[in-house]
């Protein structure tokens, strides 16, 4: 089964060795997204809630790349930066995807890149024709 980068249309490239999302077959592994705006601008000062709505965003641009959404994600893992986040973090994920649960690990850890607080990567799984 043949493997396929692929790199969403309105997100920058990834300045990295790696693709926003890979396809294999029905699986689309999301690479960790994080709150860079569409245009390459940083949200690193923005408060918790701006980055999180724009990783989530982000997300979304991605899956929809691969022709998936976030109700075909089977498992998210979540990088937090600082526990005192996670029930906002919670709220706003909840808000997102509403009913669907898939499975989830949200993961502490120490500083990101351009003082983001957040970092996102996901599995989907879509039908194919």
């Amino acid at each position: 089964m043949p493997i396929e980068a692929l790199n969403a249309p309105g997100l920058p490239i990834p300045a990295g060795h790696y693709s926003h999302a890979t396809r294999a077959g029905n699986l689309i592994c999301v690479s960790g997204q994080l709150p860079m705006r569409p245009d390459g601008t940083h949200t690193g000062d923005q408060p918790f809630a701006v980055q999180a709505e724009q990783t989530l965003s982000n997300l979304r641009t991605v899956l929809a790349a691969a022709g998936a959404e976030l109700k075909d994600c089977i498992e998210v893992t979540v990088y937090l930066v600082g526990v005192e986040h996670w029930k906002e973090f919670n709220e706003i994920y909840a808000r997102h995807f509403g009913d669907w649960k898939p499975a989830r690990a949200v993961v502490p850890v120490g500083a990101l890149h351009y003082e983001y607080l957040l970092e996102i990567a996901a599995r989907a799984w879509v039908e194919r024709d």
